[in-house]
């Protein structure tokens, strides 16, 4: 198997709040000949785009920049990270401007944004670069008559003209994903709206009220599990759906979908922090 390498960007919440993702994420790729590289890295700036746009830029730069002085593509499992990253080189291409506010601000570490740098999300590297089939034929235990309900985000889909990602109206790329386990991808009408987390500090009921939407929604389409590729989704359907949730309520346990992958590939349910999820799943 040839070894591929990729500067791993794991984003500031994963460590904090969900060591999990990047423990499954690297147990994932590693066994699928995925090397990833990881160096001292920055904040990706999404969380102060709406308060300083310079800011979040000139963050989002710094880290390309890093990335092209390693000459490896950038990859990161965050959807959040990955769209405001998406965001940065778009607009750093677009703006002459902004480019040199940036590299101006930039120039005292002695780097400089230049566009070429390949921004993947967890989801593109396994479909594009590692390929359904090749995947395909690493699964073991294949999670047949599981209906599994894949929960996009919204950060790596719109504007979908800046990430890239695929089809932001009727994107198919997860569905795909959970499908080369053997688990059936649902039809549920609710798979692209927001799960609700990033309100939360702002308005908890209209946050709730969002996720709750979608888990009925989500169980009305059949679905026994809710399959995440976003450290804030997974925040939200996990985590919050069992504080928040009322008593004899029936929960929907939500699974980021390297957990998902590795326990189809037979990879050992400690490398991928299963026991770690707030709502138990018994894959069977």
């Amino acid at each position: 198997m040839t070894t591929r390498s990729y500067l791993y960007f794991p984003g500031c919440k994963i460590a904090r709040g969900l060591p999990q993702y990047g423990s499954a994420t690297r147990a994932v790729l590693g066994a699928l000949g995925i090397d990833l590289v990881q160096v001292e890295l920055n904040c990706c700036g999404y969380p102060v785009r709406d308060e300083n746009f310079l800011a979040a830029m000139t963050a989002a730069a710094r880290n390309l920049a890093l990335a092209a002085a390693h000459g490896m593509p950038l990859v990161t499992p965050c959807k959040c990270c990955y769209g405001n990253l998406k965001h940065a080189d778009y607009w750093l291409r677009q703006r002459a401007d902004l480019r040199q506010r940036v590299n101006g601000l930039l120039k005292a570490e002695g780097l400089a944004w230049r566009p070429g740098v390949r921004i993947l999300h967890l989801l593109t590297l396994l479909q594009e670069e590692v390929g359904l089939e090749t995947i395909k034929g690493r699964v073991r235990h294949r999670l047949d008559d599981l209906p599994a309900a894949a929960h996009y985000g919204c950060h790596a889909l719109r504007p979908g003209y800046m990430t890239g990602f695929d089809n932001p109206l009727a994107p198919t790329i997860f569905e795909q994903l959970v499908s080369v386990t053997g688990a059936m991808a649902v039809h549920w009408p609710l798979r692209l709206s927001c799960c609700g987390h990033p309100l939360w500090e702002k308005d908890k009921h209209f946050s709730l009220t969002l996720m709750r939407h979608k888990l009925d929604d989500a169980r009305q389409a059949g679905a026994q599990v809710l399959v995440t590729a976003c450290t804030y989704c997974q925040l939200q359907f996990d985590g919050v759906q069992l504080a928040h949730s009322a008593d004899g309520e029936a929960l929907l346990p939500a699974v980021l979908y390297p957990q998902l992958l590795g326990v189809a590939m037979g990879l050992p349910e400690a490398d991928l922090g299963l026991s770690a999820n707030r709502i138990p799943w018994v894959s069977g």
